[in-house]
């Protein structure tokens, strides 16, 4: 069969919207939304990243991550800290590493299921194609 970059494009997102869904079903017993534990994951990877870099990580603009992040300073999950001049940065708090840390556990879970009829290879494969079709991250 050959694929059209237009039908893998589709493939693509039909995966990502499965994840979605079933990402918050299990989050939701930890009282997180998908975008909550996104943020968890970005701040136990990139400590004291500013609200601009957290919004760009998930996918958020800078107005509505600025209501996340209120939000989730108010839970107990993160805290924000002054940085340089005016910048404000965000870290994790023992709250947010408990929650990310158990989110970590049942969102491997749902990769692992998604993947689990590809082999080794198969799977290696995929993650080749798909980091040459996504080229050098033009954040980093």
């Amino acid at each position: 069969m050959t694929y059209r970059p237009a039908v893998v494009a589709l493939a693509v997102k039909r995966l990502q919207y499965r994840h979605h869904r079933a990402l918050s079903r299990v989050l939701a017993p930890l009282g997180l939304s998908l975008v909550q534990w996104d943020t968890l994951r970005h701040l136990d990877r990139v400590p004291d990243a500013s609200l601009h870099d957290l919004a760009l990580l998930t996918f958020q603009t800078d107005q509505s991550f600025g209501s996340l992040a209120t939000r989730m300073a108010a839970r107990g999950l993160i805290e924000r800290v002054p940085g340089p001049g005016r910048a404000v940065r965000h870290r994790l708090t023992e709250e947010g590493e408990r929650l990310r840390a158990a989110g970590q556990k049942v969102v491997d879970g749902i990769a692992e299921s998604s993947f689990r009829d590809l082999t080794p290879d198969q799977l290696n494969l995929l993650g080749e194609l798909l980091d040459a079709a996504l080229g050098p991250d033009p954040t980093a």
